[in-house]
């Protein structure tokens, strides 16, 4: 019976491994999309950062434009005042070059404010630009490293795989079928240690009469608790098969 009950131990290991294999193969992928995804966001956020940019240099020319035009009218009416004889023409044109003037001033206003955006955009846009380098760089190596560990996740399953076709067929039909039973119903623990008369998987103690049957080791016997195959987890055989595993 002690052969029997270490094949199941093996079993059991064997199906742990390749469930928690089976989820980390699914954790992979995902942390690689998620990379892939924060990168994506922050190349969109400076691309929108560099529309704003471009807007913000157009608008400068725009500005810088109007001052020029702001200029000439003013050059023009400078040299019409010295051809203007009356004194109400000439009142009428000192104050269209002091308007002028007044809105080449708020112009000029408009270019310093544009220029203080520009700046602080092209400083952020640098900031940015480095921080996406990181990301890009990190998200390659963290891809090439899952990469990697996906490869040696799969060769220890398929080793994995090869021990447990192994280990079923030693097994008898009958004791195969009750443990496939249990791991498809007992959320893929089908066989539990009991230590100092407690079911390590439901935690509950076992009736003082059964658990000595199960320390004499004469037949497989379930927990009477949560149905699981149980077996004495203080036996030394069965110890050595755990530390082997």
């Amino acid at each position: 019976m002690k052969e029997k009950i270490s094949l199941l131990i093996q079993l059991q290991h064997c199906d742990n491994r390749m469930r928690e294999i089976g989820k980390r193969k699914e954790e992979g992928p995902l942390k690689i999309r998620k990379a892939e995804d924060d990168l994506r966001e922050a190349e969109t956020k400076i691309e929108e950062e560099r529309r704003k940019l471009e807007a913000l240099k157009k608008e400068r020319r725009q500005i810088e434009q109007e001052v020029q035009e702001l200029d000439q009218k003013i050059e023009k009416s400078t040299i019409k005042l010295s051809h203007i004889k009356s004194n109400k023409e000439y009142t009428a044109a000192i104050k269209e070059i002091d308007d002028l003037k007044k809105a080449k001033f708020i112009t000029e206003d408009k270019i310093i404010e544009v220029m203080e955006k520009t700046d602080g955009l092209e400083q952020e846009a640098v900031e940015q630009d480095r921080r996406i380098q990181g990301l890009r760089a990190e998200a390659d190596k963290n891809k090439e490293q899952i990469l990697r560990e996906l490869e040696l996740l799969d060769r220890e399953l398929a080793n994995l795989e090869e021990k447990r076709r192994s280990f079923i067929k030693d097994l008898e039909p009958d004791i195969l079928r009750r443990y496939l039973f249990l791991h498809e119903r007992k959320n893929g623990l089908a066989i539990s240690a009991v230590v100092t008369g407690v079911c390590q998987t439901c935690h509950l103690g076992i009736p003082p009469q059964k658990f000595n049957e199960l320390i004499r080791g004469n037949a497989l016997m379930t927990c009477p608790h949560c149905n699981r195959i149980m077996y004495w987890g203080d036996d030394e055989d069965f110890q050595k098969v755990k530390a082997m595993l």
